[in-house]
């Protein structure tokens, strides 16, 4: 397998940033942002709808001398909603973008490499879908046991509490090695389990690229373009640390 000792995943991360730059990639990375928007758009749209009636409801019920509370209330609930917004709506996104995320990881691959991966056209991509949705779920149902696993550990007193951010930030981080660079894998039908293995091989390069994935997408504005970003530089590790391996069966990880 191709080893790029001296890159770390952040780098490919900060490649990301270049790449979506580029004339022949912009529509594609265009198309999923504007669906991000929108859909975001509507959800604030509506919560913000809510909030009004939930705090006309508190206004009606609190005493003239708690009114003062609204003041901090407000804030708060907005801030809540936003960050509740945030897990959704990225949970939602990555099922609706699956396959615009794995075009943009094609188109990204042939840019890098100059060849085309010859998946087909608009017709193909229909096709594909139910393999394209059937490997989110493959990722769901990774991601969930581990992640209540994680989440009580938060219930273990002191310990579990004083380690629960450290463990959570970094399987956090995996997990966004898995999503991104499940992509460019997916493309040449690489399987979910064979995928997992590679990156596991390189894990420090993988959790690497996932820790700058996640302290970017807890950054306002430029949360909406970590998508984008995340899975042109996800595959451009994949041209340079594992593509080749996986043109060769014979060395490919078993």
């Amino acid at each position: 397998m191709v080893t790029h000792a001296e890159k770390s995943g952040i780098s490919y991360f900060i490649d990301g940033f270049n790449l979506i730059k580029r004339p022949g990639l912009r529509r594609f990375v265009l198309i999923p942002l504007l669906v991000n928007l929108v859909l975001f758009g509507v959800a604030i749209y509506f919560a913000v709808q809510q909030l009004d009636v939930m705090f006309a409801w508190i206004q009606n019920h609190l005493p003239d001398y708690l009114s003062w509370l609204n003041v901090i209330l407000w804030p708060l609930a907005v801030v809540t909603l936003l960050v509740l917004l945030s897990f959704i709506f990225s949970s939602v996104m990555n099922w609706i973008s699956a396959p615009f995320n794995g075009l943009l990881a094609e188109k990204t691959e042939q840019l890098l490499t100059g060849k085309p991966l010859n998946t087909g056209g608009a017709l193909d991509l229909l096709k594909d879908l139910p393999r394209i949705f059937s490997r989110e779920w493959q990722k769901l149902k990774y991601y969930l046991p581990r992640a209540i696993i994680v989440l009580l550990l938060f219930f273990v007193p002191v310990a579990g509490q004083t380690l629960f951010p450290v463990i959570w930030f970094f399987f956090s981080a995996w997990m966004m090695a898995i999503q991104y660079c499940d992509y460019p894998f997916d493309n040449h039908k690489v399987p979910f389990h064979d995928m997992k293995f590679a990156l596991q091989q390189t894990k420090g390069t993988s959790v690497g690229f996932g820790v700058a994935v996640t302290l970017f997408s807890m950054i306002p504005v430029l949360n909406f373009i970590v998508m984008p970003v995340a899975i042109c530089g996800a595959t451009a590790m994949w041209v340079e640390r594992y593509r080749d391996a996986y043109r060769n069966p014979q060395i490919a990880p078993e």
